[in-house]
């Protein structure tokens, strides 16, 4: 049974919730997954343009301040989107990044791209998975030495909820492995908006585009779904197709996460954030109310076990009426189906602990 260091958002003259950060870190083995020297990945999610809800920088930079205690090197890292926005290359992202208060200044860390200028720096990892045997990881979390994640919980549009196992299997994955978890097509153009500019078959790395009659067309036999066609696209004409059931999305998200772990084992810890729990994604540019109460945080070195604490908490807390929440208002009502009625959210769970991903069984202990 896995170990779940919680603490409640409680704080006073004695002990504010910087210190409570740095002893459920402590007590969970932060000093043991880090190293001296050790180039460390600190995995967050760095906030969309006009998102409020995404983690406070200043927890970040708590979050550095004990890893650099250890005599180790971290840096603040994400991967670019595969959908057109503020995030979907590296130079809008970090742009983005420091906008929203995760500059070097406050944080104390580097901010690095995970997956290079435009999503594709790239390792392929294999894994032995059930629906997968091989995943493209961004290539600096690959070379890192070690890994904290750091996990704003919140509800999804897709997954139900995003905890760390979104944060390393979506998060930690480069364009071309969104790609694969998310479509088993190729990308889609948009005759009407396409202006025949191209520029999408001049970046096409296997020649899958060409532009006829004053439009790109996608082979999708030549088509590998590295989704970079979709970055460089100037009037966004080029979509991916999102036509992959929420229930398999879960569970190649899973094996994902089980890739970005890969060679890290004794070397990665989780810190989940259960606040301002927002009823969808910190992609979207806006944020709507919290469907509960801020809850707490938790820390754990098994990402099975802390979503589903997490969960768990979520679900035992009265759901605050006036947001998004439709159903599950009580205490131990499903807030995630509350939300998202058609979303088996456990998948992911329950695929995770089937892999060997972690445990959802776990001793939540109270700090």
């Amino acid at each position: 049974m896995s170990k779940v260091y919680f603490s409640d958002m409680r704080a006073n003259s004695k002990e504010n919730l910087f210190d409570k950060i740095a002893k459920l870190l402590m007590l969970a083995g932060l000093a043991q997954q880090v190293s001296e020297g050790d180039l460390t990945a600190v995995k967050i999610h760095f906030g969309e343009k006009g998102n409020h809800t995404y983690l406070r920088p200043v927890f970040a930079r708590k979050i550095v301040e004990e890893i650099k205690k250890l005599g180790a090197m971290p840096f603040l890292t994400d991967s670019t989107t595969l959908y057109p926005g503020q995030r979907k290359e590296a130079i809008s992202a970090l742009t983005c990044a420091i906008e929203n208060g995760f500059g070097y200044a406050c944080v104390g860390a580097p901010l690095i791209i995970s997956d290079g200028l435009r999503g594709v720096t790239e390792t392929e990892v294999a894994i032995e998975g059930e629906l997968l045997d091989r995943t493209y990881i961004g290539t600096e979390i690959v070379e890192a030495d070690s890994l904290v994640a750091m996990t704003h919980f919140k509800c999804h549009e897709l997954t139900g909820f995003g905890g760390v196992i979104k944060n390393l299997g979506m998060g930690c994955a480069s364009r071309k492995g969104k790609m694969i978890q998310h479509s088993t097509v190729a990308p889609v153009v948009a005759a009407n908006n396409c202006t025949g500019c191209g520029i999408c078959p001049r970046s096409c790395a296997h020649d899958a585009i060409v532009i006829t009659s004053g439009n790109a067309v996608i082979d999708p036999q030549k088509c590998t779904g590295c989704s970079r066609c979709i970055t460089v696209c100037p009037v966004k004409a080029i979509n991916i197709q999102w036509n992959e059931a929420a229930d398999l999305v879960m569970r190649k998200m899973a094996e994902y996460a089980l890739g970005s772990l890969t060679g890290k084992s004794g070397k990665a810890i989780y810190i989940n954030f259960i606040t301002q729990v927002s009823p969808a994604c910190d992609c979207y540019g806006h944020s709507d109310a919290p469907i509960v109460n801020d809850i707490g945080i938790c820390v754990s070195t098994d990402p099975v076990a802390i979503d589903q604490a997490c969960a768990d908490l979520v679900n035992g807390a009265r759901g605050n009426e006036g947001s998004a929440l439709q159903s599950g208002h009580e205490p131990g009502g499903d807030k995630f189906r509350g939300v998202w009625p058609e979303i088996p959210w456990e998948v992911q769970l329950e695929h995770g602990e089937k892999i060997g991903l972690g445990s959802r069984k776990y001793e939540l202990v109270r700090v």
